[in-house]
């Protein structure tokens, strides 16, 4: 059984359904899906269907889906006005032509949608010990770092000799990430990006922080230690590695998976990525779609 990650797929579902025939999930298989299906693209509800019709799937709230609720609980012309000029023109389009029951269903389904999840997979990248193990921790935008680790700490759990937090249980990071702002979780860009998460240690051991949000293509704007520059030959987003020093044992201690597809075409691309050897599978968004 393997975890697989997407996000940001931003209304682009045949470039998402591309992808995910690429990297083939099988039934066993888990996917995680980390927000932002609406907006920007031309088909934000085929993207939904397509994520809801997929075996053993987990979502995740992003900052759009927070967007798109706020904005129809409140009934604001303002935060309407917001909203479209945020990409949310067709979604909001698309909404209006659902029926009734039909549109009261995926409101419920959209408001239930958790902020975050902690997955452990095997750890099967070549540089691996054998039999080694992984903690990821799965959230839309990014974590409060210090936060984290505070709550930890309040938790009784520190960091072990080597500075990381390999020992840190499943249960250990979803009760520390309770405290994390819902505002951080959806929107935060420069302070997560920026500075290393401590939570690996000198060994490599540790875990990970996986996140999209913020596109790959923009991402040197915030992010140090990058593992590339968020483009491939051709400028089309890619997912990215960030954060491998002496202190983390070479091992990036955050991964951005938004492969820009909030751009359309030509940079655009939806990407997926299989956690246990990070082995990530592109589609292109093309002209049109």
């Amino acid at each position: 059984m393997a975890t697989y990650v997407t996000s940001d797929a931003h209304g682009h579902v045949r470039a998402l359904d591309r992808a995910l025939e690429m990297a083939r999930p099988g039934t066993q298989d888990t996917v995680f899906v980390l927000g932002d299906m609406v907006d920007r693209g031309p088909d934000p509800l085929g993207v939904i269907t397509l994520v809801r019709s997929l075996s053993n799937v987990h979502v995740l709230m992003g900052n759009h889906e927070a967007m798109l609720l706020e904005t129809i609980l409140k009934g604001d012309q303002l935060d309407m006005t917001s909203w479209h000029m945020n990409g949310g023109f067709v979604t909001s389009e698309q909404l209006d032509a659902l029926p009734r029951e039909r549109y009261a269903e995926l409101m419920d389904w959209l408001a239930a949608l958790p902020t975050f999840a902690v997955v452990e997979t095997d750890d099967a990248r070549p540089t691996a010990a054998p039999g080694a193990r992984r903690m990821h921790v799965l959230c839309h935008a990014g974590i409060d770092a210090p936060r984290l680790r505070a709550s930890l700490a309040q938790a009784g759990v520190g960091p072990d000799g080597r500075g990381g937090y390999a020992y840190a249980t499943a249960e250990d990071l979803l009760g520390a990430m309770v405290s994390q702002q819902v505002e951080d979780l959806l929107w935060i860009r420069r302070e997560f990006w920026s500075s290393p998460t401590g939570l690996v240690g000198l060994d490599g051991r540790g875990p990970v922080v996986v996140a999209g949000h913020t596109p790959s293509i923009l991402l040197g704007r915030y992010a140090r230690l990058m593992c590339g520059t968020g483009v491939d030959e051709n400028l089309r987003g890619v997912m990215v590695e960030v954060g491998p020093t002496r202190d983390t044992g070479g091992v990036a201690d955050r991964i951005c998976i938004d492969c820009s597809a909030a751009a359309g075409y030509p940079s655009g691309r939806v990407g997926v990525m299989r956690l246990e050897d990070r082995r990530v599978w592109y589609a292109d968004i093309n002209e049109g779609e």
